[in-house]
């Protein structure tokens, strides 16, 4: 590693530029503005992190404004119904950041006066909030020196160490350099400045090389290695599971769904009844009816595999008394309730 003052040059350059060229987010609080006095608020800055996993900002953006507008502090949102805020995060996916977004939102509001806490270790025990989100909220809100490493910093921190060890087998290192460079004085513009620097400029394809303003302490961009880094472990090929959806109906038109358990993928939210996906699913339907089966297929890709989904539909004359079953008045149900995967089944059963 670089000595001290090399460190601490590079810090202030990447300070520095991030003055002049800071995105623009609404939740961030720009560093005009934060010299000036101004404090991010810590609901917006938990908010936003929670949202932005696995997710660019250009997709969370307009779900931070909705959520902000509908519940503008975390009092509020604690107090919201549990289905309420499925529905508004229904298409971000990864459902169960949505419900430790509730349990944590209830706790900062029911157990620490509505109040965030500053420090990692405590933001850690919170629910749904990992060393990620606690480095983040630490750092941007409250001004910590905490090393914040998401995959724009990794990358970052790859390129200028010319480190050719593949991820994820070289997180440590990689936190280690950037642990190095993170100074005591504005920590937190500086954890932003990082990361904006490797979703401008450092990017994974076709780095701007030339307008870095890093590029003299660039260990990757002398070894002309920066488009090659980082190296990443080969991924193991996604295996496709396979389902069923019954889309059924009542004779006044209410639709028949089904709250899947609070555990596991998709947890409590409400979709279309069918069995497990698995390489072989059960095809016996979850209670009777005259199921007719339609044509085409649902495809969708979560993060460990790949699903398709057959439909069936039917008219039923009574409601159901199976398990976990709710029905919807037709008044009542929209598609953007469903998630992504739901809504899909419903679009095709529409085109019929």
């Amino acid at each position: 590693m670089r000595d001290l003052k090399p460190q601490a040059e590079l810090s202030q350059a990447l300070l520095t530029w991030y003055d002049a060229h800071a995105r623009e987010m609404p939740w961030r609080v720009g560093p005009a503005d934060r010299a000036a006095g101004i404090r991010p608020d810590p609901y917006q800055v938990w908010l936003s992190e929670v949202m932005l996993q696995q997710t660019t900002v250009a997709a969370v953006t307009d779900y931070f404004q909705r959520f902000t507008r509908r519940w503008p502090s975390v009092a509020e949102l604690a107090g919201a119904e549990d289905g309420d805020v499925m529905a508004e995060w229904a298409g971000l996916g990864y459902y169960a950041r949505a419900r430790n977004l509730l349990k944590c939102a209830r706790v900062v509001a029911d157990e620490l006066d509505g109040v965030f806490p500053d420090r990692y270790d405590d933001l850690l025990k919170l629910p749904g909030i990992g060393p990620y989100t606690a480095a983040a909220i630490a750092s941007i809100a409250f001004d910590r020196p905490e090393t914040v490493m998401d995959g724009n910093v990794e990358r970052v921190m790859a390129r200028l160490h010319d480190l050719h060890d593949p991820l994820p087998g070289c997180k440590p290192e990689l936190k280690a350099y950037a642990t190095a460079l993170t100074p005591t004085e504005r920590p937190g513009d500086y954890a932003q400045a990082v990361m904006d620097l490797g979703a401008t400029i450092c990017t994974p394809r076709s780095p701007a090389c030339g307008i870095c303003p890093v590029i003299e302490a660039c260990a990757a961009r002398r070894a002309g290695t920066a488009a090659d880094l980082p190296r990443k472990s080969p991924k193991k090929p996604k295996p496709t599971r396979y389902g069923y959806a019954y889309l059924a109906r009542l004779e006044d038109g209410a639709w028949v769904l089904e709250r899947r358990p609070d555990k596991g993928l998709l947890g409590g939210m409400l979709g279309w009844p069918g069995p497990d996906w698995s390489e072989a699913p059960d095809d016996a339907p979850p209670f009777a009816g005259a199921w007719i089966d339609l044509p085409g297929e649902v495809r969708h890709t979560f993060t460990h595999f790949h699903l398709i989904l057959r439909l069936r539909t039917a008219t039923l004359a009574h409601p159901p008394s199976a398990e976990g079953i709710e029905v919807v008045a037709k008044h009542r149900f929209r598609p953007g309730y469903l998630p992504t995967v739901m809504r899909k089944a419903h679009a095709l059963w529409q085109a019929q």
